[in-house]
C-alpha cells in the first residue's frame, strides 16, 4: 500500500511485533483519519479565504454600477435641484418640461424608471442593513399634481418593512394643541428606514399663509402673530432640517409643479370617470381661485428653505411619466451619495458562520 504521509506516519510501537497485515491496517486507519481531518480543515478554511476576496470583488462591481446609475440619474435630477433660493423664480420652471425627451421617448423613460427602481431596491437594502442613516422624502403640490402616483410608482420596489408613508391632512384638535412641527417630528423615520411625508410642515408656510383663518385656529398668543411670522417659520424649518442632517437624516423635498390648465384637465377626468369620482372634492375646485396666492407662497417657501443639506426639487408635473423619472433619479442620487455598504463581518463572526455551515452539512 502506498503511504499517503510517509514522513508523518511511522509504524506504531504498540504493534511493532504484530503481523504485517495488522501494521498495514493501522497505517491505513491513521492515514484515513488524517485525510479526513485535513479535508475538513480545508473545507473550513476555504470559505474564510474566499470571502474577503469575493466580497471585495462584489463591492467593487456594486460600487461601479451604483456610480454609473447615479451619474445617469443626475442627468434628470440636477436641472431641477434648488440648493440656493436667492435667484429662484417658479416661472422659470416649465411644468411641461421633459428636458430633451419627446413623447416618443416615453417607453425609454419607463425602462429607465424601472432600472432606477431596481437600484433603489438595492440601496434601500443596504440602508436597512447598515442601520446608520435614515431618509426623509417630502412631497408638496397642489391637488391632482400626482403626489400619490409618484410615491406609488417610485417606491414600488422597496421593502415595505423599511419604508413608512405618512399623509398629513388638516390638523386634529390634539395636533393644534402642539407646535406645528410636533405631528411631523413624531413620524420621522428610524435609522435604516425611508420616511415619506405626503404633505408636511410646509403646509404651514403655504396653505396656512394663503388662508389666514387656518393660522387663527392654531391658538397662538396674539403677540407672536406678527408680519415676521413667515420669516420666523422659514428660519425654524431651516434650523430643524439642519439638525436632522447633522443627525444622519438625508432630507430631500419635492414640489410637483403642475400648470393650471393641466390641473383643470385632470379634475375633469376625475369627474368623467366613476372610478375616479372619489378623488374629487368640491373644495378642490374652490382652491383654484387662490392659484396665484399658492404660487407666490410656494415660490417664497422654496426661496427661503432651499439649502445644500435639504434641497428642493421643483419637478415639472404635467407629464406624469417624466415626473416619476425625475423623482426616482433624485432619490437614487441621494441614497448613492451616502456611501452605503453592507456591514463587514469580522473573523470571529466568519468562524461562527462557517461552523454553522459545517453543522448543516453533516446534519442528517
Amino acid at each position: 500500500m502506498v503511504q499517503v504521509f510517509p514522513a508523518i506516519v511511522s509504524e506504531p510501537r504498540a504493534v511493532a511485533t504484530g503481523s504485517s497485515d495488522t501494521q498495514e491496517n493501522v497505517r491505513c486507519s491513521i492515514n484515513c483519519v488524517l485525510i479526513r481531518s485535513l479535508s475538513l480543515a480545508v473545507l473550513t478554511l476555504r470559505p474564510l479565504m474566499r470571502v474577503p476576496q469575493k466580497a471585495a470583488s462584489r463591492d467593487k462591481k456594486r460600487n461601479m454600477k451604483l456610480n454609473e446609475v447615479s451619474k445617469k440619474a443626475r442627468r434628470f435630477s440636477a436641472p431641477f435641484r434648488i440648493t440656493d433660493g436667492a435667484g429662484f423664480r417658479l416661472k422659470k420652471i416649465d411644468p411641461w418640461d421633459t428636458l430633451d425627451l419627446k413623447s416618443d421617448d416615453k417607453q425609454h423613460a419607463t425602462e429607465a424608471l424601472a432600472s432606477g427602481i431596481d437600484t433603489l431596491r438595492e440601496l434601500q437594502d443596504m440602508l436597512y442593513a447598515q442601520d446608520q442613516w435614515s431618509v426623509l422624502l417630502i412631497f408638496q403640490a397642489l391637488d391632482a399634481a400626482g403626489k400619490d402616483g409618484a410615491i406609488k410608482h417610485v417606491m414600488s420596489g422597496v421593502n415595505p418593512q423599511g419604508c413608512q408613508v405618512f399623509s398629513f391632512k388638516g390638523p386634529s384638535a390634539e395636533e393644534l394643541d402642539h407646535d406645528y412641527l410636533w405631528r411631523c417630528v413624531k413620524c420621522l423615520p428610524e435609522r435604516g428606514r425611508i420616511g415619506i411625508f405626503n404633505r408636511s410642515y410646509y403646509e404651514e408656510t403655504t396653505a396656512v399663509r394663503v388662508h389666514p383663518e387656518f393660522l387663527r385656529g392654531q391658538k397662538l398668543p396674539k403677540k407672536l402673530v406678527t408680519d415676521k411670522i413667515w420669516d420666523q417659520r422659514f428660519k425654524d424649518i431651516r434650523n430643524f432640517e439642519h439638525y436632522l442632517s447633522r443627525n444622519g437624516v438625508l432630507v430631500r423635498k419635492f414640489f410637483l409643479h403642475l400648470s393650471k390648465d393641466e390641473q383643470k384637465k385632470r379634475f375633469l377626468g376625475r369627474l368623467d370617470r366613476p372610478d375616479k369620482n372619489w378623488k374629487f372634492s368640491i373644495n378642490d375646485a374652490k382652491e383654484r381661485g387662490f392659484w396665484n396666492d399658492y404660487m407666490k407662497a410656494y415660490e417664497d417657501t422654496i426661496r427661503n428653505t432651499a439649502t445644500d443639506y435639504a434641497p428642493w426639487y421643483v419637478v415639472p408635473a404635467d407629464n406624469k411619466w417624466f415626473t416619476r423619472l425625475v423623482v426616482a433619479s433624485a432619490v437614487v442620487e441621494g441614497l448613492a451619495s451616502l456611501g452605503l455598504a453592507y456591514p463587514e463581518v469580522g473573523k470571529e463572526k466568519l468562524k461562527e458562520l462557517d461552523a454553522a455551515r459545517q453543522a448543516l452539512m453533516v446534519e442528517k
